[in-house]
């Protein structure tokens, strides 16, 4: 079985929320942070207290390892005890590596992130040096039901830069030619709902070309990127979707930072002495669950 598979069954059970670990240090609530031995231990017990205040509302989790690589090795630590917690407790988890390379060295990478310390159920990858190096990374799919997620056309500004380029006559753009390999690769690796191993990484911060994405590349599950602080919403997130399923929506400020918006909102009164300083982490992961929440319900919504 296919960990996309387990991912489809997750989001049918649990709605389309992917939380975003992406977890800053000054992320923590300052109080928590203080407290702790080293920002790497803090970050590392917010992680805990979000995932398990949000498991029942959440399909998955995307772990981004910059956050954990510039607290060096205690921050590496951290970042495989996020991803060993996530798989200890039965939830799927996403190392966001963003990884693209040779062959050779792209099956050391798939060995590093699909196996050991940092194993995860997917990883993020990037397809411009070839569909080779891709391939090393497939070998886990088949072999132990691993998965990843491949870049096609992200939420950033710059995506217009290369992935708009026009590379025919008839106006295809080059995401379109890395959906068209991935949909190739989903059809010869495909699991019992349909879809491949590997799908795609589809912002959902460019509505007009949603439909037709969806409709030509329906074998792809979609990790899609985008809502809340890049401006995409439930209908937006929705139009990606195919019969209710078929994706995961990350947020990651929204949920990780909920606290701080509540505690601005509210006038500081979320806390015993009227300020954020003063913020637990019981106060901010109950913050977390309640933005996981009406997100998870705001997409349900819109689906149907």
């Amino acid at each position: 079985m296919y960990n996309i598979d387990k991912l489809f069954e997750a989001v049918a059970a649990k709605g389309h929320v992917c939380v975003g670990l992406d977890t800053a240090a000054e992320y923590v609530p300052p109080a928590e942070r203080r407290r702790a031995v080293s920002d790497a231990e803090a970050v590392l017990a917010f992680n805990k207290a979000l995932i398990d205040s949000t498991f029942d509302a959440a399909a998955c989790y995307k772990v981004q390892i910059a956050y954990y690589e510039e607290m060096g090795i205690a921050g590496l630590s951290a970042y495989a005890q996020t991803l060993h917690y996530i798989r200890k407790k039965g939830g799927l988890v996403i190392a966001d590596i963003k990884r693209g390379d040779i062959a050779d060295t792209a099956m050391r990478y798939a060995k590093a992130h699909f196996a050991g310390d940092f194993e995860a159920d997917f990883v993020t990858l990037s397809p411009y040096m070839g569909m080779d190096s891709i391939e090393p990374w497939l070998n886990y799919a088949d072999s132990k039901g691993k998965g990843a997620f491949v870049l096609m056309r992200t939420s950033n500004k710059g995506m217009r830069d290369f992935e708009y380029l026009e590379i025919s006559p008839n106006k295809k753009r080059v995401y379109h030619a890395v959906g068209d390999k991935l949909a190739a690769l989903a059809a010869a690796h495909s699991g019992k709902y349909g879809y491949g191993a590997f799908g795609a990484v589809l912002g959902c911060t460019e509505r007009e070309e949603a439909a037709e994405i969806r409709k030509n590349y329906s074998n792809l599950f979609f990790l899609i990127p985008g809502y809340g602080a890049q401006g995409g919403a439930a209908d937006d997130a929705a139009l990606l979707l195919r019969e209710g399923n078929g994706g995961v929506v990350n947020a990651s400020r929204s949920i990780l930072k909920a606290w701080s918006a509540e505690t601005t909102a509210s006038g500081g009164g979320a806390s015993t002495e009227g300020d954020e300083a003063t913020v637990t982490n019981s106060f901010a992961v109950e913050a977390a669950r309640r933005a996981a929440i009406a997100m998870r319900d705001a997409i349900w919504a819109a689906v149907k």
